[in-house]
């Protein structure tokens, strides 16, 4: 079957597949390696497969659909999130008219609101691939009886239909991403050595934070490591096809959760002499076993993606962040530091709770820290998580409709809003974290000194540029590129969420 893969645009520099579904801060793309992991399964079974990456490279809507349309496509797969519905939607529809084909959608807002979906996508949407949907896809394609393909959900003509669930996959058996059909060059991040790719050690979470989607929705809250010989296969396997990258990034939530698969990946890392060739980064949580961290510095691990979240316990206790405490993250800090690892921190503003005082707490905690960089952000919001739940019961959550996820230029919009801290002032307190902390002196200045290479040099300019953008944006509120369909259809106005 010819399928054509679609990774539609919405505005430029929408970042569709991370965490938050956005124009990001630090204007960053992410690499859709769940995607492509589903592409090379349809190529290994002898479909005809076409990757059309219009959100990482700002494709205009018209010209996605000549894409398409050239193509011919049998069946399309579109991975829709929850700001970009309507749109994702539209984009369908127009393909559909220029090429009729047959439309399923994935990703976590459709496996929390298949029926929605379904409903508002009447006409467009014939299928809604739901939680892990790699075979999913596959038997779709392979032409399997819909009420036998598990994980799919459909009109059926009369009402809409759900199968049962699929059960996790064996994350051994899965192929490496269909690389070959991107460059790692579409994928800017100033925290990065450019050009990179990233790597998925594993699938899955046991941790239950209350506002983190994927354990909640896509890939289950148990930790499915890969053997390390598989791990490190894929990075000599990056290399071959992108020998120019210079870094990977283990994009695992919490790669380090367990001790024994991290010492056998770096121990297989520095067997092979992988480290002699290329830099690897990755996610943790401040809870890891410290004495890893001098084996991952030896096996060439850089940096350090932390996410320490808030500068007080009970901001940590409000989301669920288990087993985690602030002095356990300076704890953690101190000693990533001093091992030479760069250290890129996540704080959020706005856990159930929060005051003025809390959020300026967290502020003054990143700041007392000793990282490199940070991002800030609204606690995320989205259906199909607890929080989203906890939220809509108690009147907190600000949106009543999906188009209202995002400010009009696409960027993060806190949808929390308290008594005792208005949304409003979650952003003002967000604005006020990442100026205090990259606007010091000594701030600046360190960032300067880490300056060694052109490399280094242009990764700078490029968290200046989304800097210094991000900030005019909140002073003008306009978007001059934005590339966006008009919902046309009557069917797509703006509809309550269930």
């Amino acid at each position: 079957m010819k399928v054509c893969i679609l990774n539609p645009s919405f505005g430029d520099n929408f970042v569709r597949v991370a965490r938050w579904a956005a124009k990001s801060r630090g204007r960053v793309q992410r690499h859709p390696e769940y995607l492509l992991i589903a592409a090379q399964i349809l190529i290994d079974q002898g479909h005809e497969v076409n990757f059309v990456e219009a959100a990482a490279r700002n494709f205009t809507p018209e010209e996605t659909f000549k894409i398409v349309g050239s193509f011919q496509p049998e069946l399309i797969l579109i991975h829709a999130t929850t700001p970009s519905i309507y749109n994702d939607i539209e984009q369908a529809r127009h393909i559909k008219e220029v090429y009729p084909c047959k439309v399923a959608f994935a990703g976590q807002h459709v496996s929390a609101e298949p029926d929605n979906t379904l409903k508002i996508g009447r006409g467009v949407v014939d299928y809604i691939l739901r939680h892990e949907y790699d075979y999913t896809l596959l038997d779709l394609a392979n032409g399997q009886p819909l009420n036998k393909i598990l994980g799919l959900s459909w009109w059926d003509g009369q009402n809409f239909a759900h199968n049962p669930n699929r059960p996790l996959l064996d994350v051994n058996e899965l192929p490496f991403p269909a690389w070959q059909l991107i460059k790692p060059e579409w994928y800017p991040d100033a925290g990065k050595k450019f050009p990179f790719l990233t790597l998925l050690t594993g699938r899955g979470c046991n941790n239950g934070c209350s506002f983190c989607r994927d354990p909640q929705l896509m890939y289950g809250y148990r930790l499915r490591n890969r053997s390390a010989q598989r791990v490190v296969d894929e990075m000599e396997y990056d290399l071959k096809i992108h020998p120019q990258i210079r870094e990977i990034m283990f994009e695992t939530d919490t790669f380090a959760a367990d001790p024994q698969h991290v010492t056998a990946v770096c121990q297989e890392i520095i067997t092979r002499n992988i480290h002699k060739r290329i830099s690897w980064s990755c996610n943790m949580r401040v809870n890891t076993d410290l004495s890893l961290l001098p084996l991952m510095r030896k096996a060439g691990c850089r940096m350090l993606m932390t996410g320490f979240e808030f500068g007080y316990d009970d901001g940590l206790k409000a989301i669920n962040k288990g087993g985690v405490s602030v002095e356990m993250a300076r704890t953690y800090a101190v000693r990533a530091h001093e091992l030479g690892f760069t250290i890129h921190g996540c704080f959020m503003i706005g856990a159930p709770g929060e005051t003025r005082e809390t959020a300026q707490q967290t502020i003054e905690f990143a700041k007392s820290l000793p990282l490199d960089t940070i991002q800030i952000t609204g606690v995320a919001t989205y259906p199909g998580t607890s929080l989203y739940k906890w939220a809509k019961e108690n009147n907190f959550l600000k949106a009543h409709d999906w188009s209202e996820w995002l400010t009009a230029e696409k960027e993060q919009k806190t949808l929390l809003d308290y008594p005792q801290l208005s949304s409003d002032e979650i952003d003002y307190f967000i604005d006020k974290g990442l100026k205090e902390f990259y606007l010091r002196p000594r701030q600046i200045w360190q960032m300067l000194l880490s300056i060694r290479s052109l490399g280094d040099f242009l990764r700078k300019l490029h968290g200046l540029k989304a800097f210094v953008d991000y900030f005019v944006h909140k002073l003008t509120g306009k978007d001059k590129k934005n590339k966006v369909i008009p919902l046309e259809s009557e069917s797509l106005q703006p509809t309550r969420m269930s």
